[in-house]
């Protein structure tokens, strides 16, 4: 049985502090991983092999393909993330 990375941390460099590996496994568009997540888990385990098990052929297609939003629009997303999660805490 594969060991599960979700608690891995390290500092993430689109937030500016740590943030664990099953954040950046949701984190992305649609329910995918960050798109950053090749750069910044590559050094600690093979990342590519893991999410080729992890997700769908297409899943991963998407994920490899994808091309990150434009800053402004990024930073608005993730202020929304956090008034959301505010709320719901």
């Amino acid at each position: 049985m594969e060991e599960s990375k979700d608690h891995l941390e390290q500092r993430c460099p689109r937030l500016g502090g740590p943030v664990s590996f099953q954040y950046c496994m949701s984190c992305g568009d649609d329910g995918l991983p960050c798109f950053k997540i090749f750069d910044c888990w590559w050094e600690y385990f093979d990342v590519v092999a893991y999410l080729k098990k992890k997700l769908s052929d297409d899943a991963f297609s998407r994920l490899v393909n994808s091309k990150p939003k434009p800053k402004v629009a990024s930073l608005i997303e993730l202020i929304q993330q956090v008034k959301r999660s505010k709320i719901k805490d």
